[in-house]
């Protein structure tokens, strides 16, 4: 992962930390049900929003990599590791 990247990255997920914390203090506080369902749905995007950067620098970086690599096996192993996952994100 490029060095820029990780460190948007780890700030993100620094963010989506503190969001999780949040919630945790608002089912303790006993908060409206929906406020705090509300709040899930912003963690589970700002989520989805860090997947999708890593996702796209690993089929620029280590997909790219293979495809010019001409290594045929590295490249179905890289394409099937992509498929997977991205199969994994609709459930």
């Amino acid at each position: 992962m490029q060095e820029l990247l990780k460190t948007s990255v780890k700030k993100r997920l620094g963010r989506i930390e503190g969001q999780v914390r949040g919630l945790a203090r608002m089912v303790e506080e006993d908060r409206y049900c929906i406020d705090i369902v509300t709040q899930i749905a912003a963690v589970r995007a700002a989520l989805r929003r860090a997947e999708e950067e890593i996702l796209k620098d690993h089929v620029g970086h280590c997909v790219e990599h293979a495809i010019r690599s001409g290594n045929k096996a590295d490249q179905r192993q890289k394409i099937a590791e992509l498929m997977a996952v991205v199969g994994r994100a609709d459930r």
